[in-house]
């Protein structure tokens, strides 16, 4: 599969994957929280996961719509973005195992957003490359010097 259509591949299954979670978190927050970590929300956190559920119904929204032109600028903006997202979540996923909650779901979710990581960093340097045989307007990107 050449690079472009991993990157947008990847771009999709970002934006299947927060879209719902993003919307769930606006809508349920604690019952979301209580699922995933074992304890429901109140007062402030409601707030706060509210907070991240619009943030990651946007990151999904983004990720939707960068799919079409998985190497244009502004699209591979959005990739890197969701890399860090999915570093972020894998770490914070990753030490809340030692709390309480579903461990199985919580690993789960912590090798998922581990693997999309991986994912998404190697479609960025193959796009990176694919881009700077082809324009050198690109130079100084975040993911070319790798």
């Amino acid at each position: 599969m050449n690079e472009s259509k991993w990157l947008s591949s990847l771009l999709g299954i970002g934006a299947v994957l927060e879209i719902p979670v993003g919307a769930g978190l606006l809508a349920f927050p604690s019952s979301i929280a209580s699922w995933l970590l074992g304890a429901p929300l109140s007062g402030a956190a409601l707030v706060v996961a509210r907070l991240a559920g619009g943030g990651l119904l946007a990151l999904g929204v983004a990720c939707w719509f960068a799919r079409s032109t998985p190497i244009a600028r502004a699209s591979l903006g959005v990739a890197g973005g969701l890399l860090i997202y999915n570093i972020a979540a894998c770490i914070t996923l990753g030490l809340a195992l030692a709390g309480p909650g579903s461990r199985a779901l919580l690993l789960g979710a912590a090798v998922l957003h581990g693997l999309l990581s991986f994912a998404l960093l190697g479609a960025l340097i193959a796009s990176g490359r694919q881009l700077s045989t082809a324009s050198s307007s690109l130079s100084g990107c975040w993911f070319l010097d790798a």
